[in-house]
């Protein structure tokens, strides 16, 4: 089976006839074209575009749990529909999110697309950080809205650990305040906050890994992810007895750090979402498997 074929499968609309409440839940989230699940955060350099690729070879191991260790935005993730996974991410904040989320999440905060009052919101997110609350309910919905209203999508702190995206200045943003629609869709889906190392894998899982990119800005989390810490994923997942696969900005020495440990490569154009320079020219990401 293809991927398309599989995504289109697992979302087909004569399967959710036989299930109208589920059918209603998921055609107010799923993407045209059986594409999957839309996320629900916005996310630069969000790999939505990537899902082909991985499902091609996820496909060939549907049976098996899917883990991530960097999940980000869930794009992957909501576009092969594993039954089972284990979501992991550093950063704590979209965890929270997500776990919410699991749980029907409804937003009871105002948002408003307004510069004053993005700025407010954010000083209360980081207060909640500052107070060991960022685990809460009201961390969660404040999160959403700085997601939404945020410039680009970023998920950026500082060393202290707080927030410091400035105002998106969108001329309309459209927020959601009711995600009850996702809990059917994360129902065997686990999400979790720490360091990939500390996740409990078996031969049998598929890993897709898709670390921050080998860039000098890696201020994603408090802690940053520099060199040392590429190759460190590199030796967990060249152990893993399963099948891997694993995506990354095609510097020369990520494309080495592979190939050393007998990863094939391919060399994928990726869409450049965000420039300083405004270079909307392609860049190159590798997309490195073993054990498929």
């Amino acid at each position: 089976m293809s991927a398309q074929s599989g995504l289109a499968a697992s979302l087909s609309a004569k399967e959710l006839q036989l299930v109208p409440p589920q059918a209603a839940r998921l055609s107010s989230i799923s993407l045209p074209g059986s594409r999957g699940i839309r996320p629900p955060l916005k996310w630069a350099g969000g790999k939505r575009w990537l899902v082909s690729h991985v499902a091609a070879l996820y496909d060939q191991h549907r049976n098996k749990r899917l883990i991530e260790p960097f999940c980000g935005a869930l794009a992957v993730t909501l576009g092969v529909l594993p039954d089972k996974a284990i979501l992991n991410d550093v950063n704590s904040h979209p965890i929270n999110f997500y776990n919410r989320l699991k749980r029907g999440l409804k937003v009871s905060i105002d948002m408003v697309n307004d510069e004053e009052f993005y700025y407010r919101h954010r000083q209360e997110f980081n207060n909640l950080i500052l107070a060991n609350r960022e685990d809460s309910k009201e961390a969660a919905e404040l999160f959403y809205y700085l997601n939404r209203t945020g410039y680009n999508g970023l998920c950026r702190f500082n060393k202290r650990g707080l927030f410091n995206v400035p105002f998106g200045k969108y001329k309309n943003i459209s927020y959601r305040y009711d995600f009850s629609d996702y809990a059917s869709v994360f129902k065997d889906w686990y999400f979790v906050n720490g360091d990939f190392e500390l996740l409990d894998v078996t031969s049998k899982d598929f890993l897709y890994a898709d670390p921050p990119y080998d860039v000098e800005f890696r201020q994603y989390a408090q802690q940053g992810f520099d060199w040392q810490d590429q190759v460190r994923l590199a030796d967990w997942l060249a152990i893993h007895r399963g099948p891997v696969v694993v995506s990354n900005q095609a510097t020369e020495r990520i494309i080495e750090l592979y190939k050393k440990r007998r990863f094939t490569i391919a060399i994928l154009d990726a869409p450049r979402m965000i420039s300083c320079t405004g270079d909307r020219a392609k860049a190159k990401e590798i997309l490195a498997y073993r054990n498929i």
